[in-house]
């Protein structure tokens, strides 16, 4: 399944690169918006992990923010569009976050992380690597699909199971079958709990502008928030 949804990705790298960005709301006016909130304005001499970076969208926002940024993703295409878009200015590797990462204990101040952990079956090695090579107090971001969306999706319909799912999307004319795992939100959250404190727990709610280019789907989003925010740190 690991390989299915590299494939997957490799697949739409030239959406996310060319067309995400812009175009998709929930994107650029639901969960980027909330994320970044989270985060420092000035975040010159800090060390960030973009874990997960796609085409490096947030990697170029953390890098304008004066960050220095590492950057993975196990997308050899995505990685490429990343580089395409950031050039020197961050430290972009193809790299598999369900394995060791090949980071010093203690490099980051944080770890963002944007609707990517959804990806990964398995949290627990996941975790580990991500409070080893945290600094103490260094804070973990993450955002995934919230679990009570998912469900909506499950054929199998067993609320407390791991489960994978193939969602259907459809990008600048054409169909991708997506496979991601849905879980419980006390899955969510304990996994989290077991290397780092909670700090927040968000549900984002769409901007403004989301509510004036699409009336409909921002209806939808506030009666059922589709994403999930957690703000973890290292004790």
């Amino acid at each position: 399944m690991k390989d299915k949804i590299k494939e997957t990705f490799n697949d739409l790298a030239g959406a996310y690169e060319h067309s995400i960005d812009t175009q998709n709301l929930y994107n650029s006016e639901y969960e980027r918006p909330a994320m970044l909130a989270q985060l420092p304005e000035d975040l010159s001499g800090k060390r960030i992990l973009d874990a997960g970076c796609a085409a490096g969208w947030y990697t170029e926002q953390l890098v304008d923010r004066g960050a220095g940024v590492s950057a993975v993703d196990m997308s050899p295409e995505m990685v490429a569009a990343a580089k395409r878009r950031i050039g020197d200015k961050a430290d972009v590797r193809c790299l598999d976050l369900a394995s060791k990462l090949p980071f010093e204990e203690e490099r980051f101040d944080y770890i963002v992380s944007s609707l990517t952990l959804h990806y990964i079956e398995d949290w627990e090695l996941t975790f580990k690597e991500f409070q080893r090579i945290l600094k103490p107090g260094g804070e973990l971001l993450f955002s995934v699909h919230h679990p009570f969306t998912d469900i909506k999706l499950s054929r199998e319909m067993e609320y407390f199971s791991t489960e994978l799912i193939v969602d259907t999307w459809k990008k600048q004319g054409k169909v991708y079958e997506v496979p991601f795992f849905r879980r419980p939100l006390g899955d969510i959250l304990t996994k989290t709990l077991q290397h780092f404190l909670i700090e927040q727990v968000i549900e984002p709610k769409p901007t403004q502008k989301f509510k004036e280019l699409d009336t409909e789907r921002y209806g939808r989003l506030m009666k059922a928030p589709n994403f999930l925010i957690v703000k973890a740190t290292k004790q």
